[in-house]
């Protein structure tokens, strides 16, 4: 009894300590921080099943992503018929992906997400372009224009992000850019509302399968909360060197992926 509590308790506080990584980066940096969600729950709290570890972070990531909805929209940075349009076609692509993801073995499904992982890492070391349109508007004169590139990039984003059970809002913050040239204040915001209907997503696809471990949920989103707390203050500090975090963040995402694949296979 005493060992199987002592089991319990470890597991707490590695999933509390988890989230609490995955907020503070969240906090430091802005985002990427959802990505590390699979490897923690897997190596670090000790979650056996890839497919588990994958449910149970989208759950996460869908509700931290909500939780930060609320500030950006009340600043004025969620232009919400572009992200509504996205969402709608990255849930259609997000369920396809989730069943795809649920049908692969669980440790090529596993490689697969570290090879993504070093390709994130990649991509992050470069530097983005802001947008040139901060007034961009989804209307009838102008979705002519924009709906050809909402929906085929939020269709391909959501196949990637229910396949991966991630986020995807590094996906989801260039995509929006290069479907609309909104800039990258305005993307940041208006792509939590896509994290969180992606996520959910994803999320309730691996529930009815049964993929998903509540309990850790409730940790995680707790420790997470906690983090991005530390995290926002970190930020305030070494605002001067964000760009140096985030290549130092891309270096660690990069070296986590490839250990992934390793592992894995």
């Amino acid at each position: 009894m005493d060992a199987a509590l002592s089991a319990g308790a470890a597991t707490i506080a590695a999933a509390l300590l988890a989230g609490a990584v995955i907020g503070f980066v969240l906090g430091l940096i802005g985002g990427g921080g959802s990505i590390l969600a699979v490897p923690l729950l897997i190596y670090f709290v000790g979650v056996g099943s890839p497919h588990a570890a994958i449910g149970t972070a989208a759950v996460a990531v869908a509700l931290n992503a909500l939780s930060g909805l609320a500030g950006h929209a009340r600043a004025g940075n969620v232009k919400w018929p572009c992200a509504l349009v996205f969402a709608a076609t990255g849930m259609i692509g997000a369920a396809l992906g989730a069943e795809a993801g649920k049908a692969l073995d669980g440790q090529k499904l596993l490689a697969l997400f570290g090879l993504l992982m070093v390709g994130v890492g990649i991509a992050m070391l470069r530097p983005r372009r802001t947008g040139e349109s901060p007034d961009v508007r989804l209307t009838r004169a102008s979705a002519r224009v924009l709906l050809p590139r909402l929906i085929p990039i939020g269709l391909g984003v959501g196949l990637l992000a229910g396949f991966f059970g991630i986020g995807g809002g590094f996906l989801i913050v260039p995509g929006l850019m290069l479907a609309t040239a909104m800039p990258l204040s305005i993307a940041i915001g208006t792509s939590l509302v896509v994290v969180s209907a992606l996520g959910l997503t994803t999320a309730a696809s691996y529930a009815i399968s049964g993929y998903v471990d509540w309990m850790l949920v409730l940790w995680l989103v707790l420790g997470g909360v906690a983090g991005s707390v530390l995290g926002r203050i970190a930020g305030h500090h070494l605002a001067a060197r964000k760009r140096l975090l985030q290549t130092g963040f891309a270096l660690v995402v990069s070296a986590v992926g490839l250990f992934v694949v390793i592992q894995s296979l």
